[in-house]
C-alpha cells in the first residue's frame, strides 16, 4: 500500500479517520475498514501505473502518498458518511492526475524500470550587476 493509517492521520486528523472507518460506533478507528480502502486506492493507482512503471514501488514516490489519501478517503465514504463535493473533487483530482501519469504528461520523477531519476545541476542561473539607479546615481532624487 502506498499510504499508512500514520499518513491518513496527517492528511486528514483522527477525528475524521474515526468518523470515516468507525462503522461500529465504538468511538475508535477501525483499523480494518481503514486498509481496506488503502488497499482499494492503492490498486487504483497502480492499474494507472502498471504500464509505465513496475509496480507495486518498494518505496513509494511522495507525490503518490496525497493522491493515495483522497482516494481512500473518498472509499471510505458511503457506509454513514456522506460524500462531500470536496471529497469527490479531490478523489476526481488523484484520478485526472494518474491519468496524465499514464499518458506520459506527467513523471513520478522514476524510469521505466523504477529507479530514482538523478537530479542534475545543470540549469540558468541569474547574478544581478547590482542596482543601475540608486540614491547615488540620481543624486537623491527621482530620475
Amino acid at each position: 500500500m502506498y499510504v499508512t493509517r500514520d499518513d491518513m492521520v496527517q492528511a486528514f486528523g483522527e477525528l475524521e479517520c474515526i468518523k470515516l472507518t468507525d462503522r461500529k460506533y465504538t468511538g475508535d478507528m477501525d483499523d480494518e475498514v481503514l486498509s481496506g480502502a488503502l488497499a482499494r486506492a492503492s490498486a487504483e493507482i497502480d492499474s494507472y501505473l502498471v504500464g509505465r512503471y513496475p509496480v507495486p514501488w518498494p518505496d513509494t514516490p511522495g507525490v503518490l502518498v496525497g493522491r493515495c489519501c483522497d482516494m481512500a478517503r473518498y472509499f471510505l465514504c458511503g457506509a454513514g458518511t456522506q460524500v462531500t463535493e470536496q471529497i469527490r473533487e479531490r478523489y476526481e483530482d488523484a484520478v485526472r492526475y494518474l491519468e496524465r501519469v499514464a499518458d506520459g504528461r506527467h513523471e513520478l520523477g522514476r524510469t521505466s524500470d523504477g529507479q530514482v531519476v538523478q537530479q542534475t545541476s545543470s540549469g540558468a542561473r541569474f547574478q544581478s550587476s547590482g542596482r543601475a539607479f540608486d540614491r547615488n546615481a540620481t543624486g537623491g532624487g527621482a530620475f
